[in-house]
């Protein structure tokens, strides 16, 4: 079996089965904007770092899946210009103020990468953040990355499927198990297969969370595909089961050449 479909396998192994998503009163597939709101003061990780490493002053940043754009404000300055690649057009809102209130140029496209990819400015550095997992078709994803990078590609990503964090949740209120895979180095094999040879670091980083108890309960009871009336149930699991604060994340790179 080739990487790339390896990958494609993998994931589907994440699908909810039917039985459950027939359940589910709201739609378990929830991004709340408010998650994805960058602090003002961005602290530095290695994903920034390598970033930084290739961005010539008065360069530019492709920021594919952007959300509020962590992955592009943190390289501006020296980057002058960000573009903001999303399918939520409540991100790309979030996106262009923040670029506003930067002083920086910008532009937003809506849509899905790499359906859009056409619509794209090249720049000297693309970034995905925390997307990869949500690719099926891996490889004309990263190829187009890479087409449109002049001097480097940079991705960021949990060293586990983001969902594996409510395994313990799955498991408890459905008794399902969730799978262990694809990982950071499936992606690795892809990359190789597609002739490109790129670098990884591991490191620790902190857990997107929700501000509070109340919230928390109601995100996970919609995702968990369960009514309201399980509310407090969830709530009650969260209580004696405290979400953990980090996480490994894997810093993945490589040049163009």
């Amino acid at each position: 079996m080739s990487a790339a479909l390896n990958w494609k396998e993998s994931l589907a192994l994440w699908a909810l089965p039917q039985v459950i998503v027939d359940q589910a009163p709201e739609n378990p597939w929830i991004h709340p904007v408010a998650l994805f709101q960058i602090p003002s003061a961005i602290t530095m990780t290695p994903s920034h770092q390598r970033a930084l490493d290739a961005m010539p002053v008065g360069g530019s940043v492709l920021d594919i899946g952007c959300g509020g754009g962590i992955a592009a404000f943190a390289l501006t300055p020296p980057a002058a210009k960000v573009i903001g690649v999303d399918h939520q057009p409540e991100m790309l809102e979030m996106f262009a103020e923040n670029a506003r209130t930067r002083g920086v140029q910008c532009q937003t496209i809506e849509g899905l990468w790499p359906e859009v990819a056409s619509k794209a400015q090249f720049a000297d550095v693309v970034t995905a953040h925390h997307v990869v997992y949500n690719v099926g078709d891996i490889a004309p994803f990263l190829l187009e990355m890479q087409n449109h990078a002049n001097k480097r590609v940079v991705i960021e990503m949990p060293t586990r499927h983001p969902l594996n964090n409510m395994a313990d949740m799955w498991k408890h209120f459905w008794n399902l198990d969730r799978p262990l895979t694809p990982t950071p180095h499936n992606l690795l094999e892809v990359l190789t297969e597609l002739g490109i040879t790129a670098d990884i670091e591991i490191w620790s980083g902190e857990m997107r969370a929700e501000t509070n108890l109340e919230q928390e309960a109601r995100f996970n009871r919609i995702r968990l595909c369960l009514p309201e009336s399980r509310e407090e149930e969830v709530r009650q699991f969260l209580k004696d089961n405290p979400r953990v604060q980090t996480r490994e994340l894997a810093t993945i790179w490589w040049d163009k050449k």
